[in-house]
């Protein structure tokens, strides 16, 4: 691959927020060789035949979450740079998808200005967070524990909780994800031990606080 031309994965479900992606970065690499995938299957594909260099990635997909693909991906290409491209909260999910193998993290409400910031930066530096990210790093680093204590939850575990605090009964979650009602149990008795709750009222105003 030519050095002046740079290879980009956009990898997102919709396609909309891909060509919305694709038309920023040729304002800003204007020989950039785009890539679009919007399923995993799709995202393996590419990357097994294609040099890679940043993978704009979202976290959730029909066919999962984001967590296994990074580490696919760097199985196959270690030098791929990923930053992920989320509607996800920040707070609660940036961490964890960095200490996955992301090299940076940027929220889809931000504006277009911060996304080309986003894409130089990780295209310079090779990686990307907000001033709000680089603080909770610091912090958590000095304490030796999450700031956040939703942070502590399994990807799974938030979704989960989120679907309890909806008011969905466990054998509808059980159903949603499809997994067993026995199952939704044990995720539902480690999200109270993990969080120090004991009930779904206390869980509610933990991911009002935190969230």
């Amino acid at each position: 691959m030519k050095q002046n031309q740079p290879t980009f994965l956009i990898a997102d479900d919709h396609s909309i927020v891909r060509q919305g992606i694709s038309l920023l970065i040729k304002e800003l690499f204007f020989s950039a060789k785009i890539f679009h995938a919007g399923s995993f299957k799709e995202i393996l594909k590419i990357v097994r035949e294609n040099r890679i260099d940043l993978m704009i990635l979202d976290i959730n997909f029909p066919d999962g979450n984001s967590l296994n693909i990074i580490s696919d991906t760097k199985a196959i290409q270690p030098d791929t740079k990923i930053l992920i491209f989320s509607a996800y909260d920040e707070d609660i999910y940036a961490l964890r998808y960095l200490n996955a193998g992301a090299s940076g993290y940027l929220n889809k409400g931000s504006s277009e200005d911060e996304m080309k910031q986003a894409l130089k930066s990780m295209m310079v530096s090779g990686k990307y967070i907000t001033q709000n990210i680089k603080d909770k790093i610091l912090d958590s680093y000095i304490s030796k524990k999450p700031i956040n204590p939703l942070e502590l939850l399994s990807n799974r575990e938030v979704e989960v909780a989120r679907l309890l605090i909806k008011g969905f009964g466990n054998m509808e979650i059980a159903d949603m994800l499809s997994i067993k009602k026995s199952t939704v149990s044990t995720f539902k008795n480690r999200i109270f031990e993990k969080l120090e709750i004991d009930n779904l009222a206390d869980l509610i105003d933990t991911f009002q606080l935190y969230s």
